[in-house]
């Protein structure tokens, strides 16, 4: 028990540190959460701090999703410490310590927690995303859909039920924080992938 909480805090000390906002400070960009749509999260950080801040900003919120689990896996944690990690970085992200509680979305977060949980959840889960971002392009719906799926495929591959619910939650609360993004698609409104509007 003492191992799991060690690694719950880890991992939600790693989803805490907020890539978006530290890249743009080093590049010199505005702060994320004052411009765009105000996510700090690589879609927004595309907007006005170009490809090369995206990418580093993607990267990282990946690598902290999906470290903290590898670490977790290699200390031993078995089904439930696994699970409960996973969640807890993603909740870094969404939900900042370091940053007055105020994080982006979790995409990238979630995959990377996921992929540490199991690598075919994760593919099937980026096929579906890469799909939808070629057929409609856009990175909103293609996010949403991916998510919407992950349960299914990770049902499919047998995973345990304790992170199985744990994908469930995490599947929520991406919904959730897409809400904004949810109303602008179904006012068409929404921004494709490269041309997004600043309030997506």
């Amino acid at each position: 028990m003492l191992a799991i909480i060690l690694f719950v805090i880890l991992g939600y000390g790693a989803g805490s540190v907020s890539t978006a906002i530290i890249v743009c400070r080093i590049m010199g960009l505005p702060d994320p959460r004052t411009e765009g749509s105000r996510n700090p999260g690589a879609t927004n950080v595309l907007r006005f701090g170009g490809k090369k801040a995206a990418a580093v900003t993607l990267a990282g919120d990946f690598l902290k999703g999906l470290l903290p689990v590898l670490l977790a896996r290699l200390a031993g944690l078995e089904e439930t410490g696994l699970a409960l990690t996973a969640l807890a970085a993603f909740l870094g992200h969404l939900y900042p310590v370091f940053f007055g509680f105020e994080g982006g979305k979790g995409v990238a977060t979630a995959f990377g927690a996921i992929l540490g949980l199991s690598w075919p959840v994760a593919l099937a889960a980026l096929a579906a995303w890469l799909f939808m971002a070629f057929v409609v392009r856009i990175s909103s719906l293609s996010a949403l859909t991916a998510a919407a799926l992950t349960p299914l495929f990770a049902g499919w591959f047998g995973l345990p039920g304790v992170e199985l619910g744990v994908i469930l939650g995490m599947v929520g609360l991406l919904v959730w924080r897409h809400r904004s993004n949810i109303r602008q698609l179904l006012a068409g409104t929404e921004g494709k992938i490269g041309t997004e509007r600043p309030g997506g």
